[in-house]
C-alpha cells in the first residue's frame, strides 16, 4: 500500500502529439497527459554502450499511484527535467507504477 507521505514530488506526464497547420505542416509538440504525486525511489548514473562509444544517462524511478495508459512512448517531467520513460513496472493489482525513465 502506498503511502501518501511519501508521493512528496510532483510530475507531470506527457505525450507527443502532432498537429498540422492550415499549410500542412506537421509539427510535434508535448501535451500534457496527467499531473500526478510521486516518489522518487532511486537516482544513479549507468554506462550505456552506444553505437558511438560509452554514453552516459542519468537514471531515476518514479513510483505513482496506479493510472492507466501510460505507455513508454510517453515522458515525464520533474522538476524542469524532461525524463524518457524506458519501462513501466506495475506493482501489485492496479496498486502502483514505478516508472523507470533516463535523461
Amino acid at each position: 500500500m502506498m503511502r501518501a507521505g511519501k508521493l512528496d514530488r510532483q510530475i507531470t506526464i506527457e505525450r507527443e502529439t502532432e498537429t498540422v497547420s492550415a499549410t500542412g505542416a506537421v509539427s510535434t509538440t508535448w501535451a500534457e497527459f496527467a499531473t500526478v504525486r510521486a516518489e522518487i525511489v532511486q537516482r544513479s548514473t549507468d554506462e550505456f554502450l552506444s553505437g558511438f562509444g560509452e554514453d552516459e544517462a542519468t537514471g531515476i524511478v518514479f513510483r505513482i499511484r496506479y493510472l492507466a495508459g501510460i505507455t513508454t512512448a510517453d515522458r515525464v517531467v520533474h522538476a524542469g527535467t524532461a525524463y524518457d520513460i524506458g519501462e513501466i513496472v506495475e506493482i501489485g493489482r492496479r496498486r502502483a507504477l514505478e516508472l523507470r525513465a533516463k535523461t
